[in-house]
This record gives structure tokens, sequence and C-alpha cells, in this order.
């Protein structure tokens, strides 16, 4: 069996039928978090019912059809994710999660949801993964976002839960749309990139930069990395209409932290959907597209643009020297 770590002493494995007991005390401490919007989760009511909701995703796995598979955190079962369907002839599957309270806000499901998305598309040659949420389910909706989902839509009044008809919106993200590069989730992004691969390093650096923002699901934000990831005469600038607002990195830090952390911006993420990268021997250039979103002084907001980010190596490894970016109008 094997196991994979998502950094911060959690690990993602299969789980499967013999994890029932363990299954199902994770479900009762779980399902007044996720009740509401998993349905099968009600479903483990008793270790006969968790053993045949195993079963089902054992039997789907055998037949090449589903996959489920457990998030534990240190030591303990706190969630999931699963392949809900996958249809190989059609190129489409889809993708959902789970996730007990203790478990929350610590960005699993996002690193889980990617290397499943990950392996769907390198390994698999899926063309399509999609994602479907309960429209007020705005958890799960969240992660979409994180995973660089696109909303394709709302089906009205698609699910009947309990005698109520809800919403259902359907994510999605395209093969071609996929970071052609390995996004390192395994790594924390707290610990100092262990890896010799030029690429491989400046993705952990982005994906640190990207990641310094998140405030989604009582997640404090680590704007501080900033100044790990930059060498210290690092330069930032804005470039969205009028002139270019440049900043020293203290100066960058400082606002977006109060922002951050004062109520002006919540629930906000922002991710790179995807980049270009050239190396030349001990300078390296990126261009990225992104997407982002929040609660902007209490109003939702969504947004997309573009950033270039230029590297230098130094004798710690490699660092960013210089950000520019444009958000779309």
């Amino acid at each position: 069996m094997f196991t994979l770590t998502l950094g911060d002493d959690a690990q993602l494995r299969p789980l499967e039928p013999w994890h029932a007991q363990e299954f199902l005390a994770h479900i009762d401490r779980a399902r007044p978090y996720v009740d509401p919007w998993i349905p099968w989760a009600s479903f483990s009511t008793d270790l006969t019912s968790a053993t045949a909701v195993l079963q089902r995703y054992a039997d789907r796995q055998a037949s090449d059809t589903g996959r489920i598979y457990g998030i534990w955190l240190d030591g303990t079962l706190v969630g999931g994710v699963m392949f809900t369907t996958f249809d190989v002839d059609a190129g489409v599957c889809e993708v959902g999660c789970w996730l007990e309270e203790a478990g929350a806000g610590r960005g699993l499901v996002t690193r889980a949801g990617r290397v499943l998305i990950d392996w769907a598309f390198k390994e698999r040659g899926m063309s399509r993964v999609e994602w479907w949420a309960s429209s007020g389910n705005t958890r799960s909706i969240q992660a979409a976002r994180r995973l660089g989902m696109t909303r394709d839509g709302v089906l009205r009044r698609r699910i009947d839960y309990r005698g109520e008809r809800r919403d259902c919106e359907i994510w999605s993200v395209l093969a071609e749309e996929w970071p052609s590069s390995d996004m390192r989730v395994a790594r924390p992004a707290v610990e100092a990139p262990a890896v010799t691969d030029d690429k491989a390093e400046l993705d952990e650096l982005v994906r640190r930069f990207f990641g310094a923002f998140t405030n989604t699901g009582g997640t404090r934000p680590d704007v501080a990395a900033i100044r790990e990831v930059f060498i210290p005469q690092g330069l930032i600038t804005a470039n969205s209409g009028g002139d270019p607002v440049v900043h020293d990195l203290d100066g960058f830090v400082e606002p977006r932290e109060k922002m951050l952390t004062d109520g002006t911006l919540t629930e906000f993420s922002e991710w790179e959907v995807s980049e270009r990268t050239e190396i030349f021997h001990a300078i390296a250039h990126r261009r990225s597209e992104y997407r982002k979103s929040g609660y902007l002084k209490g109003e939702w907001f969504e947004g997309s643009g573009r950033k270039t980010t230029q590297f230098v190596r130094t004798s710690a490894g490699w660092r960013m020297s210089a950000v520019s970016w444009e958000d779309d109008e």
C-alpha cells in the first residue's frame, strides 16, 4: 500500500474496507461538519454500513470506475478525496472531498486534490476533471477555485437532499489547462525546498509565493514568507492601471499582512493556472497566468491576470529578485 506525504504530518493513503472501524469513528466526528453537504457520509451509521461504503469504492477501483483515499493527520483519519466517477472511455472523471473540522484550514484537501488531478491527467490521459458542489457549500467551491478550476454552470434544483431541492455547481479543469510542472504539493510550505532540480526549486518558490496570501477556512496567511523566497533587495511591481507602483519587500508585505488579518480581505486565495519558465544558467524568468478570489470588505470578487517573475541563483539556492503583475480589467 502506498503512502504519500502531504506535509504538516499529513499522509494520503488508499481507504479500504478493512479501515471500516476507523472510518466510522472518523465519520461520527465529521458528521456535524459535512453531513449537510456530503449525503454519502450519512450512509455510514454503523460498522456494517461503513464497510459497505468502502466496499463500493473497492469494487469501483477493481472496475476502474472510481477510487477513494483517506487523509491522515498525525496518524488520525481526518478526511479524504475520491474519484466519484472515472470514465476512461469518455476521458472524464469527477473528484470529490470531505474533511472533519480537525483537519480544516491546513490546505490538505487542496494538496490531496492536486495529487489526484495530476495522476488523472498525466498517468491516465484524462481530458477533463470535474468537481460538483451544492451551491451553498462554500468550502467545496473554494477548494475548486484553489485547484484552478472554472465554473461551467449551475444545474438548478439538481440535488434532492432530505426532501430539499438544491442547485448544483459544476466546476472543471481541462488537461491543457493543468500546469505541466510538478506543483510539489507534498512538501510543507514552511520548509526550504530540499530539491536539486532547478525547475522544481523554482516551482516551489512560486508555490510558496502564491500560498503566502491564503486565508481561506480560517487559515492564517504567511505573508512574511515573501521575505524567505526573495533576495533582500527584491522588488514587487503592480502595473494594473495608471503608473506602475513599485514596492520593496517591507513596503509590500506590511500592508497586505494587515488587510489579510484585519477582516478587510477574507477567504482569499490566489493560484497559478499556467506558466512558462526559462532558465539561463544562474538566472531565470517565468511568465504566469493566475486567478484569485475572496471577499473584499464583505463583497465577493473573482479576478485573474498575469505575473512575470525574475529569479537568481544564490549560495543558498534559487531566490526571486523581482515580480511584476497586471490584473485583468
